[in-house]
């Protein structure tokens, strides 16, 4: 039945955990990050947002620890003390263009939690919007040659790119069936201008046909501040099109998303915005979806 409220069990697939006491984090040094961010970010502060709205299990994206130590994140969630169902699984970093990116690889293998692994790719013609260098990284032979080796290891991996590489992306799901890729973000639409948005449309209906392509219904509002639900529910039901309800999946981003929406706001909204779809629909974006993608086990 649709427009009625979805009031079943919900898969947060995307969120931070972090320890400013570890000294693991040195973009959180910066003095420019906002203080919301630059402060713990822990179980205890997530199980209070959490409570009472449904959510039964989470998976941890890595959240740019120092990349020097590239097992130590995943190292240190395994020592948290937490419900079974937090952080339940992690979506660990490795950095496929180094030299030692096989063995990093199978040491995070040896860990059943780590289903998935994200390198942030994001490239923008604007340095001051980019966070990687180059935008062809995805066309890299070498790097190829070890995005490959996570077939092997049965792992995903989460897509961190600006609409200007939806193109690229398609490519690699195109070249790697067996692979499952995960877009972050609703895509990232951060051009908000006509051009921008039309550009960001083209690109995720065209990723939107590779049936190993997903995408996070996560942070709508990072390049939306002044959000209206008119504005959010003009990406996340473009994003449910694109890719329909059982290769879209329900997730917060916090704390970073949290600069510009709480967790039960999200969840007010998202659900607002999303009542009109089926009953088994709302289950595939809230639940099924990041269940499957991520192999999520219910405590």
């Amino acid at each position: 039945m649709a427009n009625a409220a979805y009031n079943g069990p919900i898969i947060d697939a995307h969120h931070h955990f972090w320890d400013l006491g570890l000294n693991r984090h040195p973009w959180l040094a910066n003095p420019a990050e906002h203080a919301f961010l630059r402060r713990d970010h822990l179980v205890a502060d997530y199980l209070k947002l959490a409570a009472g709205t449904g959510i039964v299990a989470t998976v941890h994206a890595e959240a740019n620890w120092d990349p020097a130590d590239p097992l130590g994140e995943t190292e240190w969630l395994d020592r948290l003390d937490r419900p079974a169902g937090i952080a339940s699984r992690y979506v660990a970093y490795a950095a496929l263009g180094a030299p030692d990116a096989a063995e990093t690889l199978e040491r995070l293998a040896a860990n059943s939690r780590v289903v998935g692994i994200r390198e942030i790719l994001s490239w923008h013609p604007d340095p001051a919007k980019a966070r990687a260098a180059r935008r062809d990284i995805m066309r890299d032979t070498v790097w190829r040659g070890r995005l490959a080796l996570l077939e092997r290891h049965h792992f995903s991996f989460d897509l961190l790119i600006s609409p200007w590489q939806l193109d690229l992306a398609l490519e690699l799901a195109q070249a790697f069936p067996g692979i499952r890729f995960i877009l972050n973000h609703c895509g990232s639409p951060m051009d908000r201008d006509a051009e921008g948005m039309a550009r960001w449309r083209q690109g995720m209906k065209a990723l939107g046909r590779m049936d190993n392509a997903f995408v996070k219904l996560s942070d709508p509002v990072a390049y939306d501040p002044r959000w209206t639900r008119e504005s959010l529910a003009e990406v996340l039901l473009c994003c449910i099109d694109c890719f329909g309800p059982a290769r879209s999946m329900f997730a917060t981003d916090h704390p970073v998303s949290g600069l510009h929406i709480g967790v039960g706001e999200w969840l007010a909204e998202f659900g607002a915005i999303v009542a009109q779809f089926s009953d088994d629909e709302k289950r595939a974006l809230y639940f099924g979806c990041a269940r499957d993608v991520y192999r999520v086990p219910l405590p």
